[in-house]
């Protein structure tokens, strides 16, 4: 017999990864989650064993499988036909084209009287320019079916966390609706967002909300704040180091040497890119010195793993984030258990949402309305 309390909301977690998202759902009962890959199939499971988590895609489930109802479905869908970093495949590519299981999964639900009020997709900002605008307006009118409401908030996890991680999440909700204001305000709507709004259809627009979240207090916390001690990490041997240095464009070269000219300790996030330079496609290595690591990605996003750079006087050491290091980038507790494997681990994390982001949403958005519902 279930000793849930009838008062407290219900969530669903799909492409659910390690389920971050659920985490981040703080007094909310996640009801059951998906995902597609073994790997994060197993490490759901092995941090989350009380709840049903049902591996494979989502374009395969039915109503049948979903126990009950559930006040909001949580859906970071696949990016990699989304992101700068991938084909620009948009919502008609192999990989982030599972949204639309996700959305007929939705509409079966709501023909049975038991779809969600409340819809979360979550996405890189390459969402909003896809396709000319076209997928955004897609997403957004697919929400808006069943008679929710629909807004976007394009959210920097840097708010909260020493990770530059910008993310879209468009929120579709019916009966009662979360705060909102009469127009774009506050630094959630981006000027970017602005113009994709300003691109949707009319019938789309006519169903708009510009949802309302405050931005939280300055964080407290920098990237050196969550490394690993210097002696329990493993550094590049001098040749490593000379070969990864020598990827330097002159500019992050003279940043490189004014924090050399310092004599302090300084910490930067060290990452590879291809740039075109006089037309030709040239891997540099970047830094950055702003108490900021730089986004979380993985190998199938096309972006490397990221360096930690120590600069002390002449002495300039580099090593790997570790996979530790990366959940604390995003938000994770030191007791959640990550996989064996140091490449598993990143993708995990890459491919996550940052823990403190979905707090926000859920205490400023998403479960006041969904408490007075679930109570009712």
């Amino acid at each position: 017999m279930s000793n849930h309390r009838p008062d407290v909301p219900v969530a669903w977690e799909f492409f659910a990864g390690g389920g971050l998202a659920g985490m981040g759902l703080h007094g909310w009962r996640i009801g059951f989650a998906n995902d597609l890959d073994p790997a994060k199939g197993r490490a759901f499971r092995e941090n989350h064993p009380e709840v049903t988590f049902h591996l494979g895609d989502v374009g395969a489930l039915t109503p049948a499988d979903l126990p009950g109802r559930a006040d909001l479905a949580w859906a970071s869908s696949p990016c990699q036909d989304l992101s700068l970093a991938g084909a620009r495949g948009g919502l008609a590519g192999r990989r982030s084209g599972a949204f639309w299981g996700f959305i007929d999964l939705m509409r079966a639900l709501d023909a049975e009287g038991r779809g969600p009020d409340g819809i979360v997709v979550e996405n890189v900002c390459g969402l909003l320019t896809s396709g000319g605008g076209a997928d955004f307006a897609a997403v957004c009118a697919a929400l808006s079916e069943g008679g929710r409401r629909v807004g976007a908030l394009e959210i920097d996890a840097a708010h909260w966390l020493p990770q530059s991680r910008p993310r879209l999440f468009v929120v579709a909700v019916r009966g009662d609706a979360p705060p909102e204001t009469t127009g774009p305000d506050g630094p959630f709507h981006s000027s970017r967002l602005i113009a994709a709004h300003d691109r949707l259809p009319e019938a789309v627009r006519a169903n708009w909300a510009w949802w309302s979240l405050a931005a939280p207090p300055h964080r407290n916390l920098d990237l050196a704040t969550l490394l690993e001690p210097d002696d329990s990490v493993n550094w590049f041997p001098s040749e490593r180091a000379a070969a990864a240095l020598a990827l330097l464009s002159p500019l992050h070269r003279r940043r490189l040497e004014a924090e050399r000219a310092s004599g302090a300790r300084r910490i930067a996030a060290g990452y590879r890119r291809v740039r075109i330079e006089d037309g030709i496609r040239t891997q540099r290595l970047e830094l950055r010195f702003d108490g900021l690591a730089g986004c979380l990605r993985t190998p199938a996003g096309g972006s490397s793993r990221q360096m930690v750079v120590v600069v002390e006087g002449s002495q300039t050491r580099l090593r790997w984030l570790t996979p530790r290091e990366a959940a604390r980038l995003m938000g994770v507790p030191e007791d959640w258990r990550l996989p064996p494997s140091a490449s598993a681990g990143l993708k995990l994390m890459g491919d996550a949402v940052a823990v403190p982001v979905v707090r926000a949403l859920s205490e400023g958005l998403l479960k006041p309305g969904a408490g007075r519902r679930a109570a009712a």
